[in-house]
């Protein structure tokens, strides 16, 4: 039975992100309260010489390799356990350079650390892979260093569990803000919208989105042409006797539609392209990202979609665009799916829904907007 790891105030499920300011902090601790991180890198004697109120400073959590910190970063196991015998929150930094520093590393580990911080260079994925399999079951946090926000969506995703938290350097706070994408758990209140009109709608230009993941039954898109009122579209990975299942595939809809980013913003399919990060939603609303590896655009016979919901008494319409095929899929009452050439009016079929808000270049902006 595996032990659970927990650090108090972490990010998303048990995933913490750590930032090591660098150059002036004032304003960039300030930038980080206002995001929600609380745990920094820093020396606590030079934290208590900044210009931040008293509340500021009680509010973070700081980790460093003094006592004063309120996790202790240890150079060695000795250090360690006396830090433990003082019933200190602490950790082992090991900078991995060969095979016998992961025993460094399980060592401490079956000393009670609380965390192991992995610094490793030239070798990044291999030794982290070997150490997250090795502290299976035990009780420390696994943290490693980023240099960067591409470097902790790696180091998150890493023998698929991921690191438990990682170290980022940051000078300003657009870094910082990129990693919480990759970070943050996200979710989706998907309701049940009433079907008003389905219809046959000519001939025009559908996106296949393909992604480099693997999605299950119940796993699509949310995807419409209102930016506030979106479909989940299920993906490919039921087959036929006339086709092959697709498991990486969404045929989300015409190229007009819009897609949610997992960056909170939206995208026109037509600018979706291999390399960019989707959003993957299941059925219960909740969310992964995936990294599309091909969209293709082909001009095909389509089919609209409009629907209904009420949202605290007001009502809000929203429509799709989708191939006219029996492969298009969307998810209803009891988990059923619905292809688009068998919904009728009065089916119910799951989407994301809010009050309406305008976007400018898919960022939401509060202005006044009518869609129909």
């Amino acid at each position: 039975m595996s032990v659970s790891k927990s650090m108090s105030d972490g990010i998303g499920k048990g995933k913490i992100l750590i930032v090591k300011p660098l150059g002036k902090i004032e304003s960039l601790l300030s930038q980080l309260r206002d995001e929600g991180i609380k745990h920094i890198y820093i020396d606590p004697s030079s934290l208590s010489l900044s210009s931040l109120s008293p509340s500021s400073l009680d509010y973070f959590i700081t980790v460093y390799d003094s006592d004063d910190a309120h996790m202790k970063v240890c150079s060695s196991i000795d250090e360690l356990i006396k830090a433990k015998s003082n019933g200190k929150k602490a950790g082992l930094l090991v900078k991995v350079k060969s095979k016998s520093d992961e025993d460094t590393i399980v060592d401490a580990a079956k000393h009670d650390a609380d965390f192991v911080l992995v610094d490793a260079d030239d070798w990044k994925i291999i030794p982290l892979e070997n150490i997250i399999a090795k502290l299976q079951g035990m009780k420390s946090m696994i943290l490693a260093y980023a240099r960067d926000a591409n470097e902790v969506r790696t180091l998150l995703n890493v023998l698929q569990v991921g690191v438990d938290g990682v170290v980022l350097e940051a000078s300003d706070i657009a870094s910082v803000r990129q990693s919480l994408v990759y970070m943050q758990s996200k979710e989706f209140k998907l309701v049940y919208a009433i079907v008003k009109d389905v219809r046959d709608s000519g001939v025009g230009e559908r996106a296949c989105i393909d992604t480099a993941s693997m999605l299950k039954v119940g796993e699509g898109m949310l995807i419409g042409s209102r930016a506030n009122f979106l479909f989940l579209m299920h993906n490919e990975a039921i087959g036929s006797e006339f086709t092959s299942p697709r498991p990486f595939r969404v045929n989300a809809g015409a190229v007009h539609c819009y897609t949610l980013m997992p960056d909170g913003k939206t995208k026109y399919l037509s600018e979706i392209e291999a390399g960019d990060e989707v959003l993957i939603v299941n059925k219960d609303g909740k969310a992964r990202n995936a990294i599309v590896g091909r969209v293709k655009i082909e001009t095909r016979p389509m089919r609209l979609v409009k629907a209904e919901v009420d949202l605290d008494g007001v009502k809000e319409e929203g429509s799709i665009i989708v191939q006219n095929a029996e492969t298009i899929r969307l998810v209803g009452k009891d988990n059923r799916l619905i292809s688009v050439t068998d919904l009728k009016v009065g089916d119910e079929v799951l989407v994301y829904a809010k009050g309406s808000k305008g976007r400018h270049f898919g960022i939401e902006v509060d202005e006044f907007i009518l869609e129909k």
